[in-house]
């Protein structure tokens, strides 16, 4: 392993902790909300230092980080020991996580002692909750327990099997209806932000001049007070098809392809490592070593 001491970033006096009460400043002052994820400690290091406001470690790592199908089989240990490892490496933005499937849809009380541990184990300062009327009073009981909660309506992933798939949701009448009646009800809940996932730019547009409630969309329209996207999507680390709203910005696959492949033709052909990448003994060293050899040599040895 590299011997490389980790580097303790100083304080940069250009930067400010953002907080929950960050974010409605921001809404009320119309300047946009960025939102990554990250789910270890480099990742959430290098967008915490380029100033991205919120940092979520989503449920999302059960496909990114861990290979599953979808976000169901993760669980609140594997979330955790996620969180653990981006708390390290966040220092500004507002460190948001993922409850997990089955982590609060059973009752009130496993909701809170699962909230109470991703912020006491993980150092979370948010935890995001998937529902919206239906869960509210839950939310509410979070709350009052200080433990400040993000909404998240729309296609909710976590909802796949009910929802027959991953699908644009309001995309009618009634579900308009439904997702104005979410989003008011998690407004009124008192939630740190709501995001907004898979709907039509019209409806995000009109949830987020309707509700105080800062809105982080993906997948739901530039009306929103922020953004949100996945990490892995960003910079092409995830395999298989990109949804219509991902905007790839640098190609991390070919770069680390092209460098494992590098590394391997340089083992392979003893162009790595090279002499000056490697440790030498001290010349004195180096000379008792040779008379100690040349002896043993002159021995028949």
């Amino acid at each position: 392993m590299s011997l490389t001491p980790i580097d303790f970033r100083p304080p940069d006096g250009s930067a400010h902790k953002v907080t929950t009460a960050s974010l409605h400043e921001l809404k009320v002052h119309h300047e946009p909300i960025t939102c990554l994820t990250a789910y270890d400690y480099a990742t959430a290091r290098l967008v915490d230092e380029a100033g991205i406001d919120i940092v979520l470690v989503g449920d999302s790592l059960a496909q990114t980080m861990l290979g599953y199908e979808n976000t169901l089989s993760v669980t609140v240990d594997e979330m955790l020991h996620h969180v653990k490892a981006v708390r390290r490496g966040v220092r500004n933005a507002l460190l948001v996580a993922d409850m997990p499937y089955g982590s609060y849809q059973a009752n009130p009380l496993n909701a809170i002692e699962n909230a109470f541990r991703f912020v006491k184990e993980g150092g979370a300062e948010a935890v995001k909750i998937e529902g919206g009327e239906k869960r509210a009073d839950m939310i509410r009981q979070i709350i009052d327990a200080e433990i400040p909660v993000a909404g998240h309506i729309g296609l909710t992933p976590q909802s796949v099997n009910v929802m027959g798939g991953y699908k644009v949701q309001g995309k009618n009448l009634s579900g308009i209806e439904q997702l104005m009646r979410d989003a008011i009800a998690l407004d009124r809940a008192g939630v740190a932000c709501i995001y907004l996932e898979g709907i039509p730019r019209e409806v995000a547009a009109m949830i987020t001049a309707e509700v105080s409630t800062p809105t982080i969309g993906i997948g739901a329209g530039p009306e929103c007070d922020g953004q949100v996207l996945v990490f892995h999507d960003i910079v092409n680390l995830t395999f298989g098809h990109a949804a219509k709203f991902v905007r790839q910005y640098a190609d991390a696959s070919a770069l680390i392809s092209n460098a494992v492949r590098s590394f391997r033709a340089d083992v392979k052909s003893h162009q790595y490592p090279s002499d000056e990448e490697s440790y030498h003994l001290p010349k004195e060293t180096r000379a008792g070593l040779d008379t100690v050899l040349a002896r043993k040599r002159a021995m028949g040895r």
